[in-house]
């Protein structure tokens, strides 16, 4: 299923430059130019020579309800790419075949697609598309990379069936995963520039995965009346702290996940946990306290809670494990800390029901056995720590951790740490009564070697913030 938003980038007008390269895909970019004029958006078409090769002309005028810019030098004196990139909000490239975007990456300027995405200042927006020996070469890599460390959005391909017989990753994904992916970059662009300004706390949506629900669907996103009592006392708790830190953290960007996710079942079921976000939110608190910029990937968190944060964090939501990693991800690449505070699900369910599964047959037979096959989730902390996003970045876990009658819970929380890999590892014992939602908190502090190195009893908020001068330690 398509993302669905209610933003301006995604609900009022906006000028939008489709950029299309030469790919066998190219016919796609005429489904992303439709389904961009039908959500009210404004359309120009910049095409380069070998993708008119693969689609004519008059098919993309005729969608765009523009002339295609193609030829550099058609009006010398019009100053044509200038002008397209001064009128763009957004460049979208779609397909970016594996020769533009080197060019992308060294700056060449030989055309009017190259000269466009050098001139404007506009958010760029790219969806590869190339055989998948072509993806996986290192010199797309380190061209994919330079572009992202320039602020380029590069929307993964997918993976499937290539031209003849072959497989793999270099699939252009469909249209609407490409259009939702764009605006809400734009989107976020917008929310990024507005803060600048002078802007109040910053709210996105993470786009949603094909095959899973919005959170908007029934299900997905209702609170858990339980800790309403809690969340509440938090909330206030939070408002009321106004004290005077060092801002010894400014300048550095935190990410932090927290929440819990939700692996979609059929559109009104999904497997999720108790974790009601808190301990995140007070992260993000003790982190701006000392000055720190805050990333927070919140799962499934309640609105009111995310009301309370200061204006200094931005909050993307999402809801699924995958949805996750791809924010933390995202964000993380000029983070200099990441925080996994998150509940993320080790498992979901192997394919996603797109209707509601039923008890009974049409005929009146109950079916009372139901078999539902998982597949593991990616251990993204684990994942984070052995490649990390950003030079020196410091990577930091949680582990909710229940003992049993050989192994204490602290003993398993040091089993977790020597594997993950992560430079800090903060265990805290959970269990039906205890943990995930309670307003206090106990974590003991490991670091990669299993060794503890701190702990902290207290308030959510307390615990938060002596979690975050153990992380300001490893930073100086």
């Amino acid at each position: 299923m398509t993302a669905t938003c209610a933003a301006p980038a995604c609900t009022g007008t906006r000028r939008i430059v489709v950029g299309v390269s030469g790919s066998i895909s190219a016919y796609k970019a005429t489904f992303i130019i439709r389904q961009l004029r039908a959500a009210g958006h404004e359309v120009k078409v910049v095409a380069s020579a070998a993708a008119l090769k693969f689609i004519g002309e008059s098919t993309l005028a005729a969608l765009s309800g523009a002339p295609v810019a193609s030829q550099l030098f058609s009006d010398a004196g019009a100053v044509e790419h200038v002008a397209i990139a001064e009128w763009a909000q957004l460049l979208l490239i779609a397909p970016a075949s594996a020769d533009l975007i080197a060019k992308l990456a060294v700056g060449r300027a030989d055309d009017m697609l190259t000269t466009t995405a050098l001139t404007t200042t506009a958010p760029i927006v790219i969806s590869p598309a190339m055989h998948t020996q072509m993806w996986q070469h290192p010199a797309t890599v380190a061209n994919v990379e330079i572009l992202r460390s320039r602020g380029v959005k590069v929307i993964e391909p997918a993976s499937g069936r290539l031209t003849g017989k072959d497989s793999g990753p270099g699939r252009l994904p469909e249209p609407e995963q490409i259009v939702a992916q764009a605006l809400e970059f734009l989107r976020q662009s917008e929310h990024f520039k507005a803060a600048s300004n002078g802007g109040g706390a910053q709210v996105v949506d993470a786009v949603q995965n094909q095959g899973e629900p919005s959170q908007d669907q029934p299900g997905q996103n209702q609170p858990d009346q339980d800790l309403a009592a809690q969340d509440l006392q938090f909330s206030q708790d939070l408002a009321g702290q106004d004290l005077q830190f060092s801002q010894d953290l400014a300048g550095k960007h935190f990410v932090i996940s927290a929440g819990g996710t939700r692996e979609a079942i059929d559109p009104v079921r999904f497997l999720g946990n108790r974790s009601s976000g808190l301990q995140g939110i007070a992260l993000a608190r003790a982190a701006v306290e000392r000055g720190a910029h805050v990333t927070l990937v919140a799962a499934n968190i309640e609105a009111a809670l995310l009301a309370q944060l200061p204006e200094q964090v931005e909050v993307v939501k999402v809801v699924s494990a995958l949805q996750l990693r791809d924010a933390v991800h995202e964000a993380g690449r000029s983070a200099q800390v990441i925080v996994m505070c998150a509940a993320v699900a080790d498992f979901r369910p192997k394919t996603y029901a797109g209707f509601k599964l039923k008890k009974s047959t049409d005929s009146g037979e109950t079916d009372k056995s139901y078999t539902l096959e998982l597949v593991e989730n990616p251990d993204i902390l684990a994942g984070l720590a052995a490649q990390r996003l950003n030079e020196d970045q410091v990577i930091v876990g949680f582990a909710a951790e229940t003992g049993d009658e050989h192994t204490s819970a602290l003993e398993y929380g040091r089993r977790k740490a020597l594997k993950k890999g992560a430079d800090l590892l903060a265990v805290n014992t959970v269990g039906a009564t205890s943990g995930f939602g309670d307003v206090a908190n106990e974590i003991h502090v490991l670091d990669s070697h299993g060794q503890q190195v701190g702990h902290s009893a207290g308030s959510k908020l307390q615990v938060a913030r002596d979690l975050v001068e153990l992380i300001a330690q490893r930073l100086s």
